[in-house]
């Protein structure tokens, strides 16, 4: 039986649980928070270089080649959460057309290496002792990707209609959104601290 349906399911549903893996959508929308409608390519590339990132924790941590303190990844998620959305915060719109917006693809990349490793324990739960995890692996990370598109889509949407429609300040909407994030990234941190 073909699994790859299965586990495409699996990551578009596990990026879309708004109770269990709500701090991933938060993730999604502060990398998002930045951009208007027109902006969808670039929009793309970020959350694809965040895939990209954390497909390969994601491989490793699966194949169990590293492995990092569930704790400490635990801690650092709402970490790169806050730091996205603080970020967010002092980033000038006429910046948004600059080369200079391009280290948001740097961070994305590496952030998503830090939330790979969250999804690590759940999809090596789901394969259980699987002898071949390449296409499972594909499946799940594609599927992670489409339900990030889809969250792209729905904040995209709401910001469009909020701001071309009901001509909501584009810079408040930055700021009320990425400053809402930063406190439950915050309170999130708090409630995960090491010490």
């Amino acid at each position: 039986m073909n699994q790859f349906p299965l586990y495409f399911v699996l990551g578009r549903e596990h990026i879309l649980d708004y109770v269990n893996g709500y701090d991933h959508i938060l993730f999604v929308v502060a990398l998002c928070a930045l951009y208007a409608w027109a902006d969808w390519k670039r929009v793309l590339v970020l959350v694809t270089a965040f895939t990209i990132g954390h497909s390969i924790t994601l491989a490793l941590a699966t194949l169990q080649i590293i492995s990092i303190n569930s704790n400490l990844v635990e801690f650092l998620i709402p970490l790169t959460i806050f730091i996205t959305a603080v970020s967010n915060l002092f980033k000038k719109e006429e910046q948004f057309g600059q080369a200079k917006i391009q280290l948001n693809y740097l961070f994305a990349l590496f952030f998503g290496l830090i939330h790979g490793m969250g999804f690590s324990n759940y999809l090596r739960a789901m394969l259980g002792k699987n002898n071949s995890i390449a296409s499972p692996l594909l499946a799940f990370n594609l599927g992670l990707e489409f339900g990030q598109i889809i969250v792209v889509t729905l904040f995209l949407t709401i910001s469009y209609l909020l701001v071309n429609w009901l001509n909501v300040s584009r810079r408040d909407w930055k700021l009320i959104i990425s400053s809402a994030i930063a406190g439950i990234a915050f309170i999130l941190m708090k409630d995960r601290f090491l010490f």
